[in-house]
C-alpha cells in the first residue's frame, strides 16, 4: 500500500455558506489564517509522549488541502483556490484543490470531504444521492480513481479504500 496519495477536489458549493464557514474553508485550503473557532472539522488527534514517557491524544488542528508548491511525491503542484460562482443558478463558490495525503490524515480528510459533499451545488448530486468531488489515486498509481460521497450516510470512498474497516 503506497504511503502518499494525489487528492484533486473539484467542486461547486451552494450559496450561503457563513463567513465563518468560508473562513475555516479558505485555512484548510491555505488560503487564510487559522479561525478562533473551528467548526468544520474538529478533531485531529495526534498522539504525543509527555515528559514522563506516557503517550497520550491531543487535539492539533491542521490545514487539510492546503499543499502548496512542488508535489513530493507525485508530479505536478499542489495548489488551491476558492473563488466566486456567479454563473450557478443561485450562486455559489467555486472550489479546487491539489494535495498529497497520507493514509493517517484519511478520517479528517474524510471529514472535510462529507461536509463539501453536504454543501455541494445541487448540479452536482446524483439519483443515487452520491456527489463526486474529484479524484485521488496512489503516488505509483497511473490512473486515478473518482472520489465519491455517499450523501446519505457520509461514506467516503477514499476512507474504504486507504482504511477499509473505518467510516
Amino acid at each position: 500500500m503506497s504511503d502518499v496519495y494525489e487528492l484533486t477536489v473539484t467542486v461547486d458549493l451552494r450559496e450561503g455558506l457563513s463567513d465563518r464557514q468560508l473562513a475555516e474553508l479558505r485555512w484548510h485550503l491555505g488560503l487564510g489564517p487559522q479561525p478562533g473557532q473551528l467548526t468544520v472539522v474538529t478533531d485531529f488527534p495526534c498522539v504525543v509522549v509527555d515528559d514522563d514517557g506516557v503517550p497520550r491524544i491531543e487535539n492539533e488542528p491542521r490545514p487539510l488541502l492546503a499543499g502548496s508548491g512542488p508535489a513530493r511525491r507525485t508530479t505536478g503542484a499542489l495548489c488551491s483556490a476558492l473563488a466566486a460562482r456567479d454563473g450557478l443558478p443561485g450562486g455559489g463558490w467555486a472550489l479546487t484543490s491539489r494535495t498529497e495525503i497520507h493514509p493517517d490524515e484519511t478520517e479528517e480528510v474524510g471529514a472535510l470531504l462529507r461536509w463539501l459533499a453536504e454543501h455541494a451545488h445541487d448540479t452536482l448530486r446524483r439519483e443515487e444521492g452520491t456527489v463526486r468531488l474529484g479524484h485521488y489515486r496512489a503516488c505509483e498509481d497511473p490512473e486515478p480513481s473518482a472520489l465519491e460521497v455517499r450523501v446519505r450516510d457520509g461514506q467516503v470512498n477514499l476512507t474504504e479504500a486507504l482504511l477499509p474497516r473505518s467510516r
